[in-house]
């Protein structure tokens, strides 16, 4: 590869690095923490980029050639490519179904007793994470929730029976590890709504749904439901 090419190269993977940064896409595939250092790291191709092409235009840069072993190097156009053209979403129904079964951590090490949990703020409906009501619902031995409306926004996964959840996908570091959090949505008449439609609810946690034999997913009761666009940051964490 040539040397232009390298310069050119690397200018356009610090600009997308950039680009996903500053528009928000990047929380699609890393926690919020990391955008510091990807606008270091963006930052930092590009103004090197910036000083070879200067270098070289000025006559001081070398412009041999290298051997052709090194094409392998313009594979990194692909997520560059990717990210300026037809940018990945952020992970939804789909995923959801294609993950295999996981539960919430328990509270305790070996994740079999249960424990009292921190009272929740007085109000209600009071706003939750869903990734809190699932871990409540399963490991709470001072039944917090018993009683309390809470609110929560996730999007619609149907599983194989048809039955609409009320989802998240809880993030760890990046979106490789991620893994879903689930309410089971039960009321009368409930609408016909789409895989991956977001929703705010309200509603109460029905006592003792949170199972081991369901993973741990409690069944919320409907109190309201109004469809909202999906949040800027789609994951919980």
């Amino acid at each position: 590869m040539r040397r232009e090419a390298q310069n050119i190269l690397l200018l356009l993977v610090g600009g997308a690095l950039l680009k996903i940064t500053f528009d928000g896409t990047y929380l699609r595939y890393v926690k919020p923490g990391m955008a510091p250092w990807l606008i270091g790291a963006g930052a930092v191709a590009v103004v090197l980029a910036a000083v070879a092409i200067v270098t070289d235009i000025r006559g001081r840069g070398a412009t041999t050639d290298h051997d052709h072993r090194t094409r392998s190097t313009w594979l990194l156009l692909l997520p560059v490519l990717a990210i300026f053209l037809v940018a990945p979403p952020a992970l939804g129904a789909d995923a959801v179904n294609r993950s295999g079964p996981r539960t919430v951590a328990g509270p305790v090490a070996d994740g079999t007793a249960k424990v009292p949990f921190a009272p929740l703020p007085p109000g209600d409906p009071v706003r939750l994470k869903l990734d809190e009501v699932v871990t409540r619902a399963g490991w709470d031995s001072a039944g917090t929730l018993d009683g309390r409306v809470v609110e929560l926004t996730g999007f619609v996964v149907h599983s194989a029976s048809r039955k609409p959840y009320l989802t998240r996908i809880v993030m760890g570091c990046c979106a490789a590890d991620t893994f879903p959090v689930h309410a089971l949505l039960a009321g009368d008449r409930l609408p016909a709504w789409r895989d991956d439609q977001w929703l705010t609810v309200t509603g109460t946690v029905v006592p003792n749904t949170a199972t081991k034999a369901n993973g741990y997913t409690p069944a919320l009761r409907i109190r309201s439901v109004r469809e909202v666009p999906a949040p800027p940051d789609v994951y919980e964490y």
